[in-house]
C-alpha cells in the first residue's frame, strides 16, 4: 500500500478544508460574529498540518490502486469531519462534540440529518460552514483534488475517483481524469450559480440563497431557517428548489455528454428515463392521495413534487409535515428514500442504475428458466454489462443490506419504536436526512444517545462512500503488505 501518497493526499484534503473555512471566517467578519477566530485558528491549523503532510516524505509514487484508493477516501472524508466538527464544539454552538461531529459528518455526506432544533441561532458563519459542508461533500473533495492537482489526477488514479463517486460504474465521457474532474466541477459551479440567480430574482436574500444553492447543489438539505423551507412562503422559489434538486439528482455524465454535443448517448440512458418516470409516477400517486388535505389540487401537486424530488435525490428539504400524510404516501416516501437518485449524481441512496442492472438480471434468470439452453446477456444502454458489474452490484446489494440490518439492530436498543428507528437508519444509509417519526421533518437527532448518534454516523459515510471504502478500514487484511 502506497501509505506517503495516503499522507500526501490526506495533506491535500487538510489544506482545502482550511482554506474553505475562510470563507466562514470572511462570512462572520461581515456580520461582526467574534466566530471568525475560530474558523481563522482551525483553518490555520488545519492548513499548517496540510503542508507538513505534503511537504515531508513527499511521495515519489504517485499511483494508488483499489485497495490504498479505497482507504484513502474513507480516511480523507474522516479527516474532514473530525476537523470540520471543531469550529462548532469550541465555539461552544454546540457544546458536545459528539453532537457537532454528527452535524459535521451530516453536512459533508450531503444527509442533512441534523441535532439543532433552531438553526437561527447559529451565527452567520457557523450557518455558512454548514451550507459549505454541504456543498463541497455533494461533488466529493477527492474529486476536486484530481482536478487540482496534476499529478493525482492522471488516468491511473480512477479508484480515487470510484470510491467517491456513487454508483456502479464510473463513466469517463473524456479520456482524461483530471479534464473529468474538471469538468464536473464545472458543470457544478455552473448549475450552483444559476440557482443562486434565479434564488435572488424570486426576492431572497444573497444569504439564504447562496447557503440554499450551496445546500441544493450538494443533495444536502441544510436550511438556514427553522421552518426550512417552508420559511420562504412563495411557490415560485419553493418550485425553483424543487427543479435544482432534480437536476441534481441527474448523472452529471449526461451533462457532458450534453455539452460535447452527444445527445443521442444523453437521451438514450436508460437510466434517466426511469429517474424521471419515478418522479412522476410517485408526484401523480402521492398529489391524487394527499388531495383531501390540502385546499386546493395545485397545492396538494406542489408538495407532492417538492418531497418526491426532495427525497429520490436525498436531499431532504421540507415544506411541512409529511407525519400526517397517508400510508400509501409515506410508503412512497420510504421507496425512494431507499431508491435514490443517478449513478454519478450527488444524490444518495441505492441508485437507479443498480436497480435497474438487479431487475435485467432477475429478467435473464426467468428466461433462462423457460429455455435453459439459450445465452442471454444483461444490456445497459444497449451495451453489454461486464459479469464484475453485475458480480459487484449483486455483492454490493448483500452487504447494503445487511449493513441496514445490523444498524437497525443496534439502533433499536435505544427503544425509539420500528418507525423512528427504521427510518433514522434509512434515512442516514441513503444519506436523506429526515426519516418519520421522531426523526421527520419537523423533528431532529437531538434526543437520541450517543452511540445510536455514533452508529448513525457510521451509516452516513457507509452510505455516501457506497460502503467498501469505509469497511475497508476495518479489515485487517486490508493494512497488511501484499
Amino acid at each position: 500500500m502506497n501509505k506517503r501518497l495516503i499522507v500526501y493526499i490526506l495533506g491535500w484534503v487538510l489544506i482545502v478544508e482550511g482554506a474553505a473555512m475562510q470563507i466562514c471566517s470572511l462570512t462572520s467578519l461581515i456580520y461582526a460574529e467574534h466566530e471568525a477566530l475560530y474558523f481563522l485558528g482551525t483553518g490555520a491549523v488545519s492548513a499548517l498540518l496540510g503542508v507538513l503532510a505534503v511537504k515531508i516524505k513527499k511521495p515519489k509514487n504517485m499511483v494508488l490502486y483499489q485497495k490504498a484508493g479505497f482507504c484513502a477516501t474513507a480516511l480523507s472524508w474522516i479527516v474532514l469531519s473530525l476537523v470540520g466538527a471543531m469550529p462548532f464544539f469550541l465555539s461552544g454552538e454546540i457544546p458536545h462534540y459528539i453532537d457537532a461531529l454528527f452535524e459535521t459528518i451530516s453536512g459533508f455526506t450531503t444527509t442533512g440529518a441534523t441535532i439543532l432544533a433552531e438553526v437561527e441561532r447559529l451565527s452567520h458563519g457557523m450557518l455558512m460552514w454548514r451550507s459549505l459542508m454541504n456543498w463541497l461533500g455533494g461533488m466529493g473533495v477527492i474529486v476536486f483534488l484530481l482536478a487540482l492537482i496534476p499529478k493525482l489526477g492522471g488516468q491511473q488514479n480512477i479508484y480515487l475517483m470510484r470510491a467517491e463517486s456513487p454508483g456502479p460504474i464510473v463513466g469517463k465521457a473524456v479520456p482524461k481524469m483530471r479534464h473529468y474532474a474538471m469538468m464536473l466541477y464545472g458543470i457544478y459551479i455552473g448549475l450552483t450559480l444559476i440557482e443562486l440567480i434565479l434564488l435572488l430574482c424570486g426576492g431572497m436574500g444573497f444569504f439564504d440563497a447562496i447557503n440554499t444553492s450551496f445546500a441544493t447543489a450538494g443533495t444536502g438539505g441544510f436550511g438556514v431557517r427553522n421552518a426550512n423551507i417552508a420559511a420562504y412562503d412563495s411557490y415560485y422559489l419553493q418550485t425553483v428548489i424543487a427543479v435544482f434538486m432534480m437536476l441534481f439528482g441527474v448523472n452529471f455524465s449526461v451533462y457532458i455528454l450534453l455539452i460535447t454535443r452527444k445527445f443521442g448517448q444523453a437521451l438514450h440512458m436508460e437510466e434517466l428515463w426511469f429517474y424521471l418516470g419515478i418522479i412522476v409516477l410517485s408526484t401523480v400517486v402521492i398529489g391524487i392521495n394527499i388531495m383531501p388535505l390540502y385546499p386546493t389540487v395545485h397545492d396538494a401537486f406542489h408538495q407532492s413534487f417538492f418531497y418526491t424530488s426532495s427525497i429520490i435525490t436525498t436531499t431532504g428539504f421540507g415544506i411541512g409535515d409529511v407525519n400526517h400524510w397517508p400510508m400509501l404516501s409515506k410508503s412512497i416516501i420510504v421507496f425512494i428514500t431507499f431508491v435514490g437518485a443517478m449513478a454519478g449524481s450527488t444524490g444518495g441512496g441505492f441508485k437507479i442504475a443498480r436497480i435497474v442492472l438487479l431487475g435485467k438480471e432477475a429478467k435473464k434468470e426467468f428466461y433462462l428458466l423457460v429455455h435453459p439452453r439459450n445465452v442471454r446477456k444483461v444490456k445497459m444502454d444497449g451495451k453489454s454489462v461486464d459479469h464484475n458489474i453485475m458480480r459487484s452490484t449483486s455483492v454490493y446489494l448483500v452487504v447494503y443490506v445487511a449493513v441496514c440490518v445490523f444498524s437497525f439492530i443496534l439502533v433499536s436498543i435505544e427503544g425509539r419504536g420500528f418507525v423512528t428507528s427504521f427510518t433514522a437508519v434509512a434515512a442516514t444509509l441513503n444519506n436523506t436526512g429526515p426519516g418519520l417519526g421522531d426523526v421527520g421533518p419537523v423533528g431532529n437527532y437531538a434526543m437520541l444517545t450517543p452511540f445510536t448518534k455514533c452508529v448513525l454516523a457510521f451509516d452516513m459515510l457507509a452510505g455516501r462512500l457506497e460502503l467498501y471504502p469505509l469497511l475497508l478500514l476495518f479489515t485487517p487484511a486490508a493494512w497488511k503488505k501484499s
